[in-house]
């Protein structure tokens, strides 16, 4: 069973993930289609970030994978021999 740290722990990243969540889509989705003008646009960065900050993230990612990957087959293969 959880402890009440544990759950505020959860409760709080839950929270974060869904803000993040909805800050993304609004930027994304919605923010093309309201005018320059508007004060909305001063609370997001410019478009090109939404592109270019997912797309580093997920090469970050592979990259790691890709030496985690080579560090465990290199590992197991000096233990065998």
């Amino acid at each position: 069973m959880a402890t009440g740290h544990d759950q505020s722990v959860g409760w709080g990243m839950v929270s974060f993930s869904s803000f993040l969540f909805i800050y993304y889509t609004v930027w994304v989705i919605v923010l093309p289609f309201v005018e320059p003008g508007v004060f909305v646009h001063n609370l997001f960065p410019p478009r090109i970030y939404a592109i270019a900050g997912p797309l580093l993230a997920g090469v970050l990612g592979l990259a790691f994978i890709g030496v985690f990957v080579c560090y465990v087959t290199l590992k197991s293969k000096k233990k065998k021999s």
